[in-house]
């Protein structure tokens, strides 16, 4: 299958990644109870020397709930061909560190609403007002 690339400095190599077959449940026949086309795809994150050093914190960081002592495990299942699943598995691998990886957003600069913006709010503001007390009811029967 190769190496995979999940960013133009974040390359992993194949000896890293660890795979592990099993029946999958679900629709299938006959054969779901004879392959194996179930797919665990295990990466070490915290152990790996293909991430770069900038990068390692933010994932940890950020997968920390997936983790299990650094290693995240990436399951699929959904096709019935073991290697359709294996490219799935590579697939949402890549997508789920890609994601993690990515820089943070830049801080929002909070700005004050303009003059224009405020003026308008208030005079919509008048009008529904003005429609509220049009409405009620006058004492002079």
């Amino acid at each position: 299958m190769g190496e995979l690339r999940v960013t133009s400095r974040f390359v992993i190599a194949e000896g890293e990644l660890t795979e592990r077959f099993t029946r999958a449940s679900g629709p299938g026949g006959q054969g779901v109870n004879t392959t194996s086309s179930r797919v665990e795809l295990s990466y070490d994150v915290a152990r790996s020397p293909s991430v770069p050093d900038t990068v390692r914190s933010r994932l940890l960081a950020r997968l920390d709930r997936r983790l299990v002592d650094g290693v995240l495990t990436i399951v699929a299942s959904e096709h019935r061909e073991q290697l359709r699943n294996r490219e799935a598995a590579r697939a949402r691998l890549v997508a789920t560190l890609r994601e993690a990886a990515a820089p943070p957003p830049k801080k929002r600069r909070p700005t004050k609403p303009t003059r224009g913006s405020q003026e308008r709010r208030i005079a919509a503001k008048k009008r529904r007002s003005d429609v509220k007390r049009n409405r009620r009811s006058r004492g002079d029967w």
